[in-house]
């Protein structure tokens, strides 16, 4: 948490985007030290029998925090300055110290201190932010065959091959590839990874498609995803109490990853006439899908190891969503902007096309212009109207239409292609293990992980 606020009370305080970012960057390790312990320490305190129902509460809280933190932003963003997206962090951070310090109980360290990998933090980190970077670059701002894509990617190969010859001298690898070995565990690892890709998608690009395809503002944009959030939110609660007083996991999951591939597929169908209710209901079918699922691969890859894994089984459930997430963003991403252009290469005004100069066929084709009412109007004023005289404002008209009509048709092909990733997760899970849920915290000690977890 001080790791956390210290980057948004930097982040507040930039001045460059390069501070931004390297601030971001120190927000999102405190981000991920808390999101990784909070799995962890319900696993410490419960056993997997009464786990899922705890698992469920957590899950339901974050949904909950999801709906109401979008709503602030965007009001944030529309009537004060961006900056305090990042302080008002600040209260709520001081406000979580009080209540650890009141009520969270002390751990209790089972065994020796064990000497952290740093190496192999160094290098796993050396290894994703190539990649991630190449990825994000592919497509929009470099070819894919451009050096600044080829690179980064060479690059990451050469750091894994060197993570992966440091994970194999380190006393404690930070991630052990003995783990792999358990199909639980890889199960969960992978239909984690490719769920996330498909979930990011949803919650990414669905603001996007409501304020530059249906002209919200950033306040009423958050408001679309409540429905999806609200519906995580009691599908977490539900399923966490299903899988307590069942203890079965895999149909669960089976079952959210479908409702949430049904999610995506509605919104798939929008297009730039359509209802924001419309929207709203295809988010809610998609986070009830994703709330059901959420705390059982949580709890499945937990249930297969022995309480000395607890901590590096729950952080690799994370860092397989947000990697997968990441990752699928920057593709989907990659793939809006190249279906973007073709639509409007062929539905922007032709005289726009011809007689335009590379400046103003650059603007028009940033999807984000949509979303800033100033910069429209700018761009009337200054750019169409200095260059097409009295057609420069109908024109103008034409061409914002073609750009809201391109972006609907771009962003719900990447809406399909989030379904079609999801459904590639209901396959993965059909192959799951379904151990019984142990009703004691440690395994027993004849057992380096449960009878039946590698077959």
């Amino acid at each position: 948490i001080a790791i956390f606020l210290a980057g948004s009370i930097l982040s507040g305080t930039s001045r460059s985007m390069v501070q931004l970012i390297v601030f971001r960057g120190l927000q999102g390790v405190g981000g991920g030290f808390i999101f990784a312990n909070a799995f962890a320490i319900i696993g410490d305190l419960y056993a997997p029998a009464e786990r899922g129902r705890y698992a469920g509460i957590m899950s339901s809280v974050f949904g909950l925090a999801s709906v109401i933190g979008p709503l602030i932003g965007g009001w944030i963003t529309d009537n004060l300055t961006w900056r305090w997206v990042f302080y008002v962090n600040i209260p709520l951070g001081i406000t979580a110290f009080v209540v650890l310090a009141m009520v969270l109980p002390a751990s209790q360290r089972r065994g020796p201190a064990k000497p952290v990998d740093y190496l192999g933090a160094a290098t796993l980190a050396a290894a994703i932010a190539p990649m991630l970077l190449a990825f994000s670059w592919a497509g929009t701002d470099y070819d894919w065959t451009s050096p600044h894509v080829v690179a980064p990617l060479i690059g990451s190969a050469l750091m894994f091959a060197a993570f992966v010859l440091v994970e194999q001298r380190a006393a404690d690898p930070i991630i052990p590839f003995s783990l792999f070995r358990n199909r639980v565990f890889a199960v969960c690892t992978a239909a984690t990874f490719v769920s996330g890709a498909g979930m990011f998608a949803g919650s990414v690009y669905i603001p996007l498609f409501m304020q530059g395809v249906l002209k919200f503002s950033a306040t009423n944009a958050g408001l679309v995803l409540t429905p999806m959030l609200i519906s995580l939110v009691i599908a977490s609660a539900l399923g966490g109490q299903l899988i307590s007083r069942t203890g079965r996991y895999k149909w669960m999951t089976v079952a959210g990853f479908s409702i949430a591939t049904g999610g995506l597929f509605l919104l798939s169908l929008m297009d730039a006439g359509s209802s924001r209710y419309w929207g709203m209901g295809s988010m809610a079918v998609l986070g009830f899908g994703l709330g059901m699922s959420f705390p059982s691969l949580s709890l499945a890859s937990q249930n297969a190891f022995p309480h000395a894994l607890l901590g590096v089984s729950t952080s690799l459930n994370q860092f397989s969503r947000s990697v997968g997430g990441t990752i699928g963003v920057a593709i989907m991403g990659s793939l809006l902007t190249r279906r973007l252009h073709h639509e409007l290469a062929t539905t922007m005004p032709q005289r726009v096309r011809q007689e335009a100069p590379a400046p103003l066929l650059d603007a028009v084709q940033n999807p984000r212009l949509l979303l800033d009412h100033g910069a429209l109007e700018a761009l009337r004023d200054r750019g169409f109207t200095a260059v097409f005289g009295a057609d420069g404002s109908p024109l103008f008209d034409a061409t914002v239409a073609s750009m809201r009509t391109a972006l609907a048709t771009s962003i719900t092909d990447v809406f399909l292609v989030a379904a079609a990733v999801m459904s590639v997760a209901i396959a993965i899970v059909i192959f799951l293990p379904e151990l019984p849920l142990r009703r004691t915290i440690d395994v027993p000690s004849a057992f380096e992980t449960p009878p039946g977890a590698e077959r």
